[in-house]
């Protein structure tokens, strides 16, 4: 019986045609017909999943001319009479049906049709087929279409002897595979207009999902065309499903620029293109009284290759100690941070916070991580020391040559202490008796080490007009801190504030979105947000690295009129940064309708 012809949707029709040509693609040998193919192919495109019971392909000998299910559509190799026979060029045909073709070297396999290329002969489940059956023309093979029917029993009819029509049942496929699926909200989308997917792969027997591989998805495309995406996924036996796409349409009038995009739905760590960022003015922050203690900062030297004191001076009440290391020992090594007790009473030293990413040979890695732990940590431990005892308040895990650490820790103490910054070769233990026998270890000349009054800065903001920015880490509009080498007695200059913590409070800030944007290199940090009632640390970026000072990182979108951030800059990035504000509100583009399914 020959099934009735049946219209299709453009839509369905540009999935068997992706189909048919990326199973071509993947098919044919490397011939010039090959090569022709592939340059019609998008990169993006996969083997589309079959939709319909069955596929049909209408033909004719000597035409390039063809029809899968109703959509025309072209051959390579167009189908030819030999020996009174119609024949089809079978890797062409096999993709146009969405057949694959197992086999190696000359032995080829169409469903139950075994074919060798070399002598150019079949055999249709187990017997031989006449001569004549398979032929190579011009590096082509081709093979009778009835025979080839006849392997899928399919249905080949004709209404003139000479116009074909093969309909032929879709492929079973393994049973034990799961199977891709995924959906978009629209089949035609504006430039700029947010796509949303919802996903829903399954797997036969209830196993779990464990991988999914897109490809060509985006969740904005900015420019007109046709573009396809793929999901392929993986169960947690191993085995993998077939591609299944969709195609979608990109046409009409823009409803977003890549910036208005990004400030409807970039998420916080998410980058994003804004190419005016460094003409935008500067806002006024302006310095108030806050809390004031002194910060210890040790980085110098900032490899040391012996065991000594890298820092030393004494504290009492409030204070915040960095230390930054690179093992230079040549032997595993560990940082310690001693306390020392210089009253004639017992004291107590308490951790308030802490942080430390140790050990790494990653440097872009130590600051971020540590600021993450030192925002997400409280109150910690509390250490009685009698009068003239001495423990550690610190201890690093052990350091590999060229493995370094990172701590940033906050302390309060009952009475006055003497904090030193030891680098110890694994074997020597963290006493008294050993710091007494240590060198102090010279300056680098490069790195900074001393004690800074004012480790937080408390700045107040009133937005204006936006977009506006505020620099932090310059050494200019945002002076950088000096202090004195305890140790030399020299006066210092800590470039960059590393270490400092910002207390910035933004007034006016609600219906706005706050992106970092870095200046001077690589940045990879953290910030912690109160929002109203929300209260967030937030990964910059969420991936990777911030690089490019035009390519701003997404940090919170303002609730509350007023929004406070802490800001320490990171260990082993690169300052200066901005804080760009923008304005939110009324962004231009499909009447301000933001998508907010997101499944």
């Amino acid at each position: 019986m020959r099934l009735a012809r049946l219209p299709l949707s453009p839509l369905t029709a540009q999935r068997f045609r992706t189909r048919a040509l990326t199973l071509l693609a993947l098919l044919a040998p490397p011939t010039t017909g090959g090569a022709l193919l592939g340059a019609l192919l998008a990169p993006s495109a996969q083997a589309a999943q079959p939709l319909l019971g069955s596929v049909q392909l209408t033909f004719t000998p000597d035409e390039r001319t063809t029809y899968l299910n109703g959509t025309p559509t072209q051959w390579l190799a167009p189908p030819r009479l030999l020996g009174g026979r119609t024949m089809l060029a079978l890797r062409e045909t096999a993709a146009l049906l969405g057949q694959s073709l197992p086999g190696s070297g000359t032995q080829v396999q169409f469903s139950r049709l075994s074919i060798d290329t070399r002598t150019n002969t079949a055999a249709l489940a187990g017997a031989a087929q006449p001569a004549g059956t398979v032929a190579t023309v011009g590096g082509v093979v081709y093979v009778s279409a009835r025979t080839l029917a006849d392997a899928l029993n399919a249905n080949l009819t004709t209404d003139d002897g000479r116009t074909f029509t093969l309909t032929a049942l879709r492929d079973g496929g393994n049973p034990l595979s799961p199977q891709a699926r995924f959906s978009t909200d629209k089949n035609v989308y504006a430039p700029g207009e947010r796509v949303v997917y919802t996903e829903y792969p399954f797997d036969p027997d209830g196993a779990d999902i464990t991988a999914r591989k897109w490809t060509g998805r985006q969740e904005v495309y900015f420019q007109p065309g046709t573009y396809t995406v793929g999901l392929t996924v993986t169960n947690s036996r191993g085995l993998q499903s077939q591609a299944f796409t969709r195609t979608i349409r990109v046409e009409g009038t823009p409803v977003d620029t890549p910036l208005t995009y990004a400030l409807r739905y970039a998420q916080p760590g998410d980058a994003f293109p804004d190419p005016q960022i460094l003409n935008y003015p500067s806002a006024l922050a302006t310095p108030v009284e806050g809390p004031s203690y002194p910060l210890l900062f040790s980085d110098s030297p900032e490899v040391p290759e012996q065991s000594g004191v890298l820092y030393q001076d004494s504290v009492a009440g409030r204070a915040r100690l960095l230390g930054y290391h690179l093992n230079g020992l040549g032997r595993p090594a560990r940082l310690y941070v001693m306390a020392r007790n210089l009253e004639v009473r017992p004291i107590e030293v308490r951790t308030e916070r802490l942080g430390e990413t140790a050990p790494t040979r990653l440097e872009s890695i130590l600051g971020q991580v540590t600021l993450l732990e030192y925002f997400a940590s409280g109150s910690g431990t509390t250490l009685t020391l009698a009068p003239g005892q001495a423990a550690a308040v610190y201890a690093s895990p052990t350091l590999n040559p060229g493995s370094g650490v990172n701590v940033l820790q906050d302390l309060t103490t009952s009475g006055r202490v003497e904090l030193t910054f030891l680098i110890l070769e694994d074997s020597l233990p963290p006493t008294a008796q050993v710091a007494q026998q240590l060198p102090y270890l010279k300056p680098d000349g490069r790195h900074v080490r001393g004690t800074f009054p004012g480790a937080v800065r408390t700045l107040r903001v009133n937005l204006g007009a936006l977009p506006t920015r505020i620099v932090i880490g310059d050494g200019q509009v945002d002076p950088a801190l000096t202090g004195t080498d305890a140790l030399t007695g020299q006066s210092v200059r800590l470039a960059g504030n590393y270490g400092v913590l910002y207390d910035l409070e933004v007034n006016g800030a609600a219906g706005t979105a706050v992106a970092l944007s870095p200046r001077g290199g690589l940045y990879r940090g953290a910030m912690n947000i109160q929002d109203g009632p929300i209260t967030q640390t937030i990964k910059l970026p969420r991936t990777g690295n911030a690089l490019k000072p035009d390519e701003p990182v997404m940090l919170w979108r303002a609730q509350s009129d007023r929004l406070k951030i802490d800001f320490v800059p990171s260990s082993g990035s690169n300052l200066p940064i901005s804080l760009v504000f923008y304005r939110t509100r009324g962004l231009s583009g499909d009447g301000g309708i933001i998508k907010t399914y997101q499944p």
